[in-house]
């Protein structure tokens, strides 16, 4: 009978993981997971959450107005829609998704919101009162 495609015995390795030598520390696996998950997190707070000191911005706002750029959106350009904005951000500088962008760009035509508006949003971005602003393919920027 004929062998089956793919049916050939892998090789096995008979070298051994450490050397002969070689002492082995036991961890308590808590406390490792524990120091290990402290500094990915703060990895991530400094990387994303807190702007960056030389201009006050956060990964995310820098991606929006660098992808504004990129359409030429400048003052006296007409507004386009948010949807567009959005859609491009995430399609060429963050590819996880729309959803996160919009309220971070909400948030740069916000004036009650940041100290100076960084977008000239056209439509309804919400209220100090807490309201929600309006879907994306409503607004413009």
């Amino acid at each position: 009978m004929a062998k089956k495609k793919g049916s050939e015995e892998l090789p096995v390795s008979n070298t051994p993981l450490f050397a002969a030598n070689e002492k082995i520390a036991p961890i308590n696996v808590a406390d490792e997971i524990r120091n290990s998950f402290l500094d990915y997190s703060m990895s991530v707070i400094i990387s994303r959450a807190l702007p960056d000191a030389r201009d006050g911005l956060k990964p995310s706002q820098r991606r929006i107005l660098y992808a504004m750029h990129e359409l030429s959106l400048y003052p006296p350009k007409k507004h386009f829609k948010c949807a567009k904005i959005a859609g491009d951000t995430s399609g060429n500088y963050h590819p996880h998704g729309e959803a996160v962008i919009y309220p971070t760009l909400v948030n740069m035509a916000q004036p009650w919101s940041m100290r100076d508006t960084l977008i000239d949003g056209q439509g309804d971005f919400g209220s100090v009162e807490g309201d929600p602003p309006a879907a994306m393919r409503y607004t413009e920027a």
